[in-house]
């Protein structure tokens, strides 16, 4: 299958996950992405674990080599220049890439890419036809931009901790770095637009992606809550502020989540329940009722589901088409037959090693985008890159003696 960015070039100056989750997918729907790692370290994530996948490849000093997990989640699809940007070599290395590339993505704090002569504005008097992407913490500018930002200290800033856990326990993070996923795609929406845009300028455009930003924005419906309403939205735990009922319920022996969107759906369960007289009842005929009136009306709903077993309330709930589903641990998730049906879990192969991942969710025409190279090796490419931008075997060797590329 023919992928949609087959023929764009990416140079990857990412770390951790908001830009190389970018990278990813731009991976998957086809690109050829170049990431450039420290000859030494690679990318941070490379030694964030447990958990470790280790490789049979051994290492220098016997032992094998391994990789963190956290690395495998955002790299598939890419080749592994390791090269030393520090050095003049290494910076000449970059630039030479640059004039063949349509695509940079880079996360440096601001001005940190400026130093080497390896910023936007820099190579871009190089390509003009070179579309960038910063990522920071804040953006390119604000009395914040020299800060570094991580997405929990963001969540905090940006207010989703606020909402998130129980009313009377500690604000909580969410369990996956979401502001940095999000940031990730917002930059890959950022770069695409760039890139349909140059087709009628033939000329690229540089993107500024904050993660403060995207969290903010992100907020959806909460911050238009606090903007209309005056006041800052609280915390409900496994509750919505707009909706009821729509949260958590404990069964006889475990929890299920019930999302009543629609007062159709409110009325069915009501006849479940054995109330039918809750759904023209004006104290919680309407949603509107329901939210004011929750304080009464899900403890008595709370009553009934402890009733009956999870599985026993889920098909009755899937039967009256009331949705409804199950509290799954990870490990369940990628047991569940749609998710299995979907293919959402697969394995691809870096030599004798089989990878684990997790497929990309978009489809063109019924079939995954999901690249089928795995994640590669620190600096596993860089010979072969080397070779191509015309540098001798001599060359490369004598780069390697200098500690410029791996």
């Amino acid at each position: 299958m023919s992928r949609p960015l087959e023929g764009i070039t990416v140079l990857d100056m990412s770390r951790v996950l908001a830009g190389p989750w970018a990278g990813q997918l731009l991976a998957d729907l086809g690109a050829r992405v170049i990431k450039i790692e420290h000859p030494e370290r690679g990318d941070d994530t490379r030694g964030w674990g447990p958990p470790w996948l280790a490789e049979d490849l051994e290492a220098e000093n016997g032992d094998p080599e391994r990789v963190a997990a956290y690395f495998l989640c955002a790299n598939r699809g890419k080749q592994s220049l390791a090269v030393d940007i520090a050095s003049e070599r290494g910076q000449a290395l970059i630039r030479q890439l640059a004039k063949g590339a349509d695509i940079l993505l880079e996360n440096f704090k601001v001005g940190g890419l400026a130093k080497y002569g390896l910023d936007y504005a820099s190579l871009h008097e190089l390509n003009p036809r070179l579309i960038g992407c910063s990522i920071t913490g804040f953006g390119q500018d604000g009395p914040y931009a020299h800060r570094a930002g991580y997405d929990f200290m963001i969540q905090a800033m940006g207010g989703l901790m606020s909402i998130g856990g129980e009313p009377d326990g500690m604000p909580m993070k969410t369990g996956v770095a979401i502001t940095d996923v999000t940031t990730g795609l917002y930059a890959t929406i950022g770069v695409l637009a760039a890139l349909h845009e140059r087709e009628r300028t033939g000329l690229g455009r540089h993107v500024d992606v904050a993660l403060l930003d995207v969290q903010v924005a992100a907020l959806a419906n909460q911050s238009l809550n606090a903007l209309v309403s005056g006041q800052s939205p609280q915390r409900h735990g496994n509750a919505h502020p707009n909706i009821v009922p729509y949260q958590a319920f404990a069964c006889a022996d475990g929890y299920l989540v019930l999302t009543v969107g629609n007062d159709s759906q409110f009325a069915r369960l009501a006849e479940l329940f054995g109330h039918p007289e809750w759904a023209t009842d004006p104290t919680y005929a309407t949603n509107e009722a329901r939210v004011g009136n929750r304080d009464q009306l899900v403890p008595l709903i709370q009553a009934i589901f402890r009733t009956r077993t999870r599985d026993d309330w889920l098909a009755e709930l899937e039967a009256r088409g009331i949705p409804a589903g199950p509290i799954n641990t990870i490990s369940e998730v990628f047991d569940d037959p749609q998710v299995r049906h979907r293919g959402m879990q697969r394995t691809l192969k870096r030599g004798d090693l089989d990878v684990p991942q997790v497929s990309n969710p978009l489809r063109f025409d019924g079939e995954h985008s999901t690249s089928d190279v795995a994640p590669p090796r620190l600096g596993q490419d860089s010979d072969a890159i080397l070779a191509e931008m015309g540098l001798s075997v001599e060359d490369i060797a004598r780069l390697k003696r200098e500690g410029v590329v791996r």
